[in-house]
């Protein structure tokens, strides 16, 4: 069955009786939103994953769990949803930054979670990711970003100082 979004404007507002389907071209001047999570420890360190090989960006690591948002689900539903999908993890998340991406025709909503997770209880997705690390900020801040699937959300982490 194909995956349904909602469609939205640049300013992050639904277009009513607008349906996307993953895989097809979107229109100019619409979007499908994202919502993506940053996670952090209580102790400072940040959870990165590592793309599943087989996936665009295969191997690569990541400062977010997330994905797109399925019809009638908002940002913070999707990325709830998407965090427990690709991390095992649930937590209370707090709003950091919207991006637009107009190349992919995506808007993203990026959410910190803070939390004290049990580090070795990372659960991970199959066909999604394949392995996972926890590192200190010193580390997360000198990571060559040609080693991250996307480097916009540590762009944020470093603007914000999070």
């Amino acid at each position: 069955m194909a995956e349904l979004w909602d469609a939205y404007d640049k300013n992050f507002n639904k277009i009513e009786n607008m349906t996307l389907i993953r895989g097809e071209s979107i229109p100019d001047g619409v979007y499908h939103l994202v919502g993506e999570v940053v996670v952090k420890h209580t102790d400072g360190t940040y959870l990165l994953m590592q793309r599943d090989l087989r996936k665009h960006h295969g191997g690569k690591w990541e400062l977010t769990a997330g994905g797109s948002a399925l019809q009638g689900e908002n940002e913070l539903e999707s990325a709830i949803r998407e965090l427990k999908e690709e991390t095992g993890l649930c937590g209370e998340m707090k709003e950091i930054g919207r991006v637009v991406h107009d190349g992919h025709h995506s808007l993203y909503v990026i959410y910190m979670c803070v939390a004290d997770f049990e580090k070795n209880s990372v659960v991970l997705q199959e066909g999604e990711t394949i392995d996972y690390k926890w590192v200190d900020k010193e580390t997360l801040l000198k990571i060559d970003e040609k080693e991250l699937s996307a480097s916009r959300t540590l762009a944020l982490v470093k603007k914000l100082d999070l």
